[in-house]
């Protein structure tokens, strides 16, 4: 077994940490360091930190979050879908166009139920 096949995996592993902390080594460097209140202060949620962890807080912010993940998980299937387009016809089409359609119903529901109003 040859181990200088497994020198490009090494470079990729050592730029991929370098690109990742070669900039935050810099930041804390050369960046300005002037905490105040509000920047030392914890956010959660885009409201107040509370005291009670039992206290009651708006239901919308889980469902923005879960439509955010359907939403991107139906662009995760377009790129595929997209790029195979040509060898999987028109089958495939149609199939991404029903997958679509169920997706509008469900965004339309959702739009007209309210959950998209943030108050």
């Amino acid at each position: 077994m040859n181990l200088d096949q497994y020198l490009p995996v090494l470079l990729f592993v050592l730029v991929g940490v370098a690109v990742g902390v070669v900039p935050q080594v810099l930041g804390r460097l050369l960046g300005p360091n002037k905490p105040d209140s509000e920047k030392n202060s914890p956010y959660e949620c885009g409201f107040e930190a509370f005291e009670d962890a039992r206290m009651k807080f708006d239901v919308r912010y889980y469902l923005v979050a879960i439509l955010f993940i359907l939403f991107d998980l139906e662009i995760a299937f377009l790129f595929p879908w997209a790029v195979a387009l040509k060898e999987i016809g028109a089958v495939g089409f149609w199939s991404m166009m029903i997958f679509l359609g169920i997706l509008v119903v469900g965004f339309a529901y959702e739009w007209k139920k309210g959950a998209l109003d943030w108050e």
